[in-house]
């Protein structure tokens, strides 16, 4: 599946009737079954409709590390980014 950064934001969880969607290095995940934790509200809300990866990577949940840039990260960063696009594959 392939969206655009304005379109992968249309679900983020605000409309119940849509799936919720991460995504990691550009590949979206329905995390819809998780809506708990990445619904409104949910512990890791502030994922939902965006590409995560640099904030998974560094464990973050800032605003500005919310983005698809790997840039500068660091081998054990992206040692972790790869075990959250494991988890989302299971």
């Amino acid at each position: 599946m392939e969206l655009t950064a304005q379109q992968l934001r249309g679900f983020n969880g605000s409309d119940a009737g849509k799936p919720i969607y991460v995504a990691i290095k550009g590949r979206i995940f329905d995390v819809s079954a998780a809506r708990n934790f990445y619904g409104p509200g949910g512990d890791y809300c502030m994922f939902a409709g965006k590409d995560a990866s640099r904030a998974l990577a560094k464990m973050s949940k800032k605003e500005e590390d919310i983005c698809s840039s790997l840039d500068g990260l660091s081998e054990n960063e992206l040692g972790v980014l790869l075990d959250w696009e494991k988890k989302f594959e299971a």
